[in-house]
């Protein structure tokens, strides 16, 4: 791993047949782990924001001044909410990872890197060169897949609801074998939290696929 590039943790709301969408998440439960790795960026995808913009008050009470650095990956330039993102409540500032083809946008500041799909590694890269320790997905499943692909997870954190979605697919399509069981907790409402370690050598196999 590149010196500098932070601690990267994948937190999901997942059901037992691996789904991480079309089931009732327990959102107090899920956010109720964050404050575990004091993350200083959130990292998510644009199809995450978009879905959650009706949830965004239109005037929030501004930055947080200790939040997160929230940064969008949004190679599409689909989001433009970014001012209601900014100001509710959440996150010291906004970014939009974009790509060298993207068109500027004065409405948020960018990190750009890929020439037509945003470059993860140098995404973490920068964000390490500007200070970040930890950063935490809150995705779904689609950003997390690339991210494991290209070995750039080092915990993955799942929160396991007691349901079947009966969904077709799953995030976690493809197979990661190797992984480390560092802690398992049972929670109330027959939600497990279960934490595992990335080990270096799965993630260097995902950095040569």
């Amino acid at each position: 791993m590149p010196a500098g590039r932070p601690y990267v943790v994948a937190h999901l709301a997942v059901s037992l047949d691996g789904a991480t969408a079309g089931f009732p998440v327990d959102v107090g439960a899920y956010y109720a782990i964050v404050p575990t790795w004091k993350e200083d960026v959130t990292l998510t995808g644009a199809d995450t924001i978009l879905a959650q913009e009706g949830a965004v008050d239109e005037a929030g009470p501004g930055p947080s001044r200790h939040g997160p650095l929230l940064v969008v990956v949004d190679s599409g330039c689909r989001v433009h909410s970014w001012a209601r993102l900014r100001d509710c409540g959440r996150w010291r500032a906004v970014v939009a990872a974009r790509t060298e083809q993207s068109p500027p946008d004065p409405d948020v500041v960018s990190m750009v890197a890929g020439h037509d799909r945003v470059d993860l590694a140098a995404i973490l890269d920068l964000l390490g060169d500007e200070g970040a320790a930890t950063v935490r997905v809150d995705s779904g499943g689609q950003l997390v897949r690339a991210l494991l692909d290209q070995g750039l997870v080092d915990e993955l954190s799942l929160l396991v609801h007691p349901c079947l979605a009966g969904t077709p697919g799953s995030w976690s399509e493809g197979v990661v074998t190797g992984l480390e069981l560092t802690d398992q907790q049972q929670h109330a409402d027959g939600l497990v939290w279960l934490r595992y370690h990335v080990p270096s050598e799965v993630r260097s196999e995902g950095e040569r696929a």
